[in-house]
């Protein structure tokens, strides 16, 4: 009798545990939904990719996501947690005014975790990566305790990359994207609720905007950078950069009806989500006046002499945003 093929003697991953997909078969499976891209000289499979830089700069950035800490698989199913995964990383390049260009993932997990959760998160990773242009190039998985994801990204700035210090006082702050959505879909989830399901939705999948970035670098922004952990934060951080002081305008920020309701119903000011909440992944840039602001951009704020962040003119009292540690 032949001996069976060695395609046959896999497991099936749909229904496998990692422990019983093994790590090179795990491997082999990721590495077949991630496509590659003509930059790319060497992908998945070797010690290090090897990729073609033509021209520019080179930008490079790395975040973490923990389980328990930053999702939670009952909140959120593998492939939206594979987009935001995604999305943080790319949105870094675009707040550097850059376009991300390529990916690496590190997953550490428990050895029960089924494959099939694996192989959907790489779903979800690649397709938020299309949505741009990158393309995962490489990674490495581990056993471990909880889910801990590592992505590095890398991209391109055709222009100078725009830093977080260059605000200076006279220019005004702008703001692209939603804001605050994603802290009410978390302020929902976390009581047990599922709705609003617009909030919610916008907890699990950030729409970040990609494109706004080198639009704003090739604006002349002065800085700018991405609100990950809350708008006030955010705002902090390139005041302090920059030496500067902003101030954010409360009647600018757009409270969507969505955040209304919500506060109704916790008994929240809705307006505490826009200035504190993180993971939309809107971009915050500075600009040397109103009339160099592009399209698609909302004027929120102003800098000026001094140091520090108000709202409205006067000191914000409370968080300002997430808190690490």
């Amino acid at each position: 009798m032949d001996e069976p093929a060695i395609d046959d003697q896999r497991p099936d991953l749909r229904t496998a545990t990692l422990a019983e997909a093994g790590e090179f078969g795990l491997i082999a499976a990721l590495t077949d939904r991630f496509p590659s891209a003509e930059h790319v000289l060497v992908g998945p499979g070797d010690d290090a990719a090897v990729l073609r830089v033509r021209s520019g700069h080179v930008v490079v950035s790395t975040d973490l996501m923990v389980e328990g800490r930053h999702f939670r698989r009952e909140w959120a199913e593998a492939g939206d947690i594979g987009r935001r995964a995604a999305a943080q990383n790319l949105s870094d390049i675009a707040a550097m005014g850059g376009r991300a260009t390529s990916l690496t993932i590190g997953l550490a997990a428990p050895a029960d975790l089924p494959a099939a959760w694996a192989l959907a998160f790489a779903d979800g990773f690649a397709e938020e990566c299309a949505k741009v242009g990158a393309v995962v190039v490489g990674g490495d998985i581990t056993r471990a305790e909880e889910i801990v994801i590592a992505v590095t990204v890398l991209g391109a700035c055709t222009v100078a990359p725009v830093l977080r210090d260059g605000a200076r006082p006279g220019d005004v702050l702008a703001l692209c994207g939603r804001q605050g959505w994603a802290a009410g879909g978390l302020a929902v989830l976390t009581r047990g609720f599922r709705s609003p399901r617009v909030l919610v939705e916008a907890y699990r999948r950030p729409e970040p905007p990609y494109a706004a970035g080198p639009q704003a670098a090739e604006a002349g922004a002065t800085s700018m950078i991405d609100v990950s952990d809350g708008l006030l934060s955010e705002v902090g951080h390139l005041a302090a950069a920059s030496g500067v002081a902003i101030d954010v305008r409360t009647d600018a920020l757009e409270v969507a009806e969505p955040l209304h309701a919500v506060g109704a119903a916790l008994g929240a000011d809705p307006l505490g989500f826009v200035l504190t909440g993180g993971d939309d992944h809107a971009l915050l840039a500075t600009f040397a006046g109103a009339d160099a602001v592009p399209e698609g951009w909302r004027v929120i704020g102003s800098v000026g002499e001094g140091a520090g962040v108000t709202v409205d003119g006067a000191p914000h009292e409370g968080p300002t945003g997430w808190v690490h540690f």
